[in-house]
């Protein structure tokens, strides 16, 4: 399976997703890196927002799009397609999520004399930024990203979609299945939790946050390219 080129990737862009995923379908498999690079961005947040591990939330992005591509032909368009991808990569984000919490209570069973430690460490925030986030996150950006991920985990997928990736909040509600109404409240919620003078200081930087570009976007190409061949040796 061969990718495409940067120029023709270009040419390609006008397409609308239905348009890619038919041509994929009939055998055009190399225009998949279309939807890819297309998502690439949200997918990561969207899921990082969840996990809060950089690592585990680019494999998340990297199977999700596996997911799809075994499940293309259940796509039936009643939702874009943008929807669904992200719907699959929010399930596998919170299914992780949900094993890391089973692992940690039977840690907290076996090891009852570290949860004083384990209580401290939730309640502290991440500071730490790998050197990606460092070289491209302005100072301000770098404030939303933390002020993000310092939410609880009801509100931080919802903030991440609304106010970073300015999804609408039908969109937001069908990717997290929930009612537009909840998501009304969470993003009221999260947005006083994160006070509107941080979002006033970060203004248009917000939309630097979280990079989903370069090296990183290139690497989740060629894994799931790589993964798809093993699963359709023909391509």
């Amino acid at each position: 399976m061969e990718t495409i080129g940067t120029l023709e990737r270009a040419s390609l862009e006008s397409w609308t997703d239905q348009e890619v995923v038919d041509r994929v379908r009939a055998g055009e498999t190399a225009l998949y890196e279309i939807l890819m690079r297309r998502y690439n961005q949200r997918l990561y947040r969207v899921t990082y927002a969840i996990l809060r591990d950089s690592s585990e939330a680019e494999d998340v992005v990297q199977d999700a799009y596996v997911r799809a591509w075994q499940h293309l032909d259940q796509f039936a368009g009643y939702a874009p397609f943008s929807i669904w991808l992200t719907r699959i990569a929010v399930h596998e984000a919170l299914r992780r999520l949900q094993l890391r919490k089973r692992s940690q209570q039977f840690d907290d069973i076996q090891h009852g004399e570290e949860d004083f430690m384990a209580d401290a460490e939730t309640n502290v925030p991440e500071t730490s930024l790998d050197p990606e986030q460092r070289a491209s996150v302005a100072e301000l950006g770098q404030l939303l990203e933390q002020a993000v991920l310092d939410l609880p985990e009801q509100y931080r997928a919802v903030i991440m979609m609304r106010d970073v990736e300015e999804l609408t909040t039908a969109e937001t509600a069908a990717a997290l299945e929930l009612t537009e109404q909840n998501v009304k409240v969470r993003l009221h919620r999260g947005r006083a939790m994160m006070r509107d003078r941080l979002f006033a200081r970060v203004g248009a930087s917000g939309k630097n946050a979280f990079p989903f570009m370069g090296a990183r976007c290139d690497r989740v190409v060629q894994v799931v390219f790589s993964r798809l061949r093993e699963l359709t040796p023909e391509l």
